[in-house]
């Protein structure tokens, strides 16, 4: 009986926004709900908290750091080996639908329509992995790519007006609440034209027509919660404007009333997208239920990274706190006793291992590369045996790195967004951390020569807020220096892989 995997994955998606979460925001997600009643992980973190960083560390488990995706800037680059690509040799058909993002090929200031064009471009996305692909942009980046989304808009004559409507939502990205752009308007057009919703047909088009003996891989991608906050009218109907002000603030800092509005406006879109993503989930599941599929079918739900929402006076993500690498992953192991809520740190990409490792993969072997060098150090780990009963952890911390380049502005005063986030302006875009069940520490890489770094602690426990910074509280000192050694022991022992691009001698060239 072939061995599926189904990996659906949302785009910005705080730990807290799911039914199932302890003390929740009020989502209401019951089928994601019911892949958790086997396993989920409360402690999981993204490797990277930006897009293409961290979907370019999932699909080739290594740190964003290894593979030259360290911001949202620049092309994964084809030599570096996919889960995907061990999974095609062993067999499987493997699809990708909704957003890759693994490509940023041009700048930010490019000319709407003048992006990227994943519909010509089709042949090359597959070298990723695939053997199917429906590749959307993400809603904002319809404005400037011409994605299979894109292509499903123009073909109906819609294209133009989406892109309207996506500049008028406030298409730019911001980075503290006194730059949210977003309006959280709703979607103006038909719910079966909505990004997610199209998304969902898609993937359930594809299951219906695959063959039931031969093993699949699928990832669904949807592009919700991510800004522009749009959910369609219906979905906002179901959740009631809240205006609770538990913003967590630095010192000294404070939200006007406009902008705590645009948060709860925004809030309120967030949980009605993710009701509808939470609805095309249960379609795909209900569908491969009644092709007797899903009994044997690895499950896997994740976001990428997280959304602050206003937290820490900041909006979207880049930065270390838990609303912006926290993330949900919830897993269903067909065949085995649930194991419920999980604690022990998990790294995003160690979703790569996990899969490979149910498909009856070597994940180290499947995603090494025996030349050039530093194309074997693999950071992912399975967490199978988690999954299976058999362990308690597979992992001792989590590892997360970024540089947030995305928010240096021209015209913005980059200074005074530091200076908003606390710390006397000590908080640069440029960080690493590590996290435990217990700790969290960062160590901010904007320092100068002679300099040093400025470092964080937070005693989870005591302070799951991460209000207090105890990196200077002797009692903690023997903690932040172990959480030190951890950090330098990650970019010491995984360095960038080397790649290669010139032109090799035949072997019909040797001359004797």
């Amino acid at each position: 009986m072939p061995k599926n995997i189904l990996l659906f994955m949302t785009d910005q998606q705080r730990a807290e926004y799911v039914g199932y979460a302890e003390n929740g925001c009020g989502a209401v997600t019951p089928n994601i709900d019911r892949i958790a009643a086997h396993a989920h992980f409360t402690n999981c973190q993204t490797t990277n908290p930006i897009c293409t960083p961290a979907r370019t560390s999932l699909i080739t488990g290594r740190y964003s750091r290894q593979i030259g995706t360290l911001t949202m800037a620049g092309d994964l680059f084809p030599q570096i080996p996919t889960f995907m690509q061990a999974l095609q040799k062993a067999g499987y058909t493997t699809y990708g639908i909704g957003k890759f993002h693994y490509l940023q090929t041009y700048p930010w200031s490019t000319p709407r329509g003048c992006g990227m064009d994943p519909v010509s471009g089709v042949e090359d996305e597959k070298t990723f992995g695939y053997d199917f692909v429906w590749e959307t942009a993400g809603k904002q980046q319809v404005v400037g790519n011409y994605c299979f989304y894109g292509d499903y808009l123009n073909q109906k004559g819609m294209l133009p007006a989406v892109r309207d409507f996506f500049v008028e939502c406030g298409g730019i990205n911001g980075d503290t609440a006194d730059h949210n752009y977003d309006k959280a308007l709703p979607w103006p057009f038909d719910e079966e034209d909505y990004i997610d919703v199209v998304t969902g047909r898609v993937a359930r088009e594809q299951l219906e027509k695959h063959p039931a003996d031969k093993p699949l891989y699928m990832k669904v991608s949807f592009c919700g919660p991510h800004k522009p906050y749009d959910a369609p009218q219906r979905y906002l109907d179901m959740f009631p404007l809240e205006r609770k002000d538990d913003f967590l603030l630095p010192e000294g800092q404070v939200l006007t009333e406009a902008e705590k509005e645009t948060l709860y406006r925004q809030r309120r879109s967030a949980k009605a997208m993710i009701r509808l993503i939470d609805d095309q989930i249960g379609e795909i599941l209900e569908l491969l239920e009644r092709r007797d599929l899903l009994k044997n079918t690895l499950v896997l739900f994740v976001s990428d990274h997280g959304d602050m929402l206003g937290d820490h006076y900041m909006i979207q993500k880049g930065v270390p706190w838990r609303q912006a690498m926290n993330v949900p992953l919830a897993a269903w192991l067909p065949g085995a006793a649930p194991v419920g809520k999980r604690t022990c740190p998990v790294e995003l990409h160690d979703i790569a291992a996990t899969i490979l490792d149910y498909a009856g993969l070597e994940p180290q072997a499947a995603l090494s590369r025996p030349w050039p060098a530093y194309n074997d150090c693999i950071p992912c780990r399975s967490f199978l045996p988690v999954l299976e009963g058999k362990a308690e952890r597979h992992r001792d911390f989590a590892y997360s790195e970024s540089d947030y380049s995305e928010e240096r502005h021209d015209g913005t005063d980059f200074s005074q967004v530091l200076r908003k986030r606390g710390a006397g302006g000590r908080r640069s875009n440029a960080w690493r951390s590590v996290v435990t069940e217990r700790s969290k520490y960062i160590r901010y890489l904007g320092y100068e020569l002679g300099e040093a770094p400025y470092e964080e602690f937070y005693d989870l426990e005591r302070d799951p807020g991460e209000t207090k910074n105890l990196a200077g509280d002797r009692a903690y000192a023997g903690q932040v220096e172990e959480a030190r050694r951890r950090a330098d022991y990650i970019t010491d022992h995984y360095p960038a892989a080397q790649m290669t691009w010139a032109t090799a001698c035949a072997a019909d060239r040797h001359i004797i």
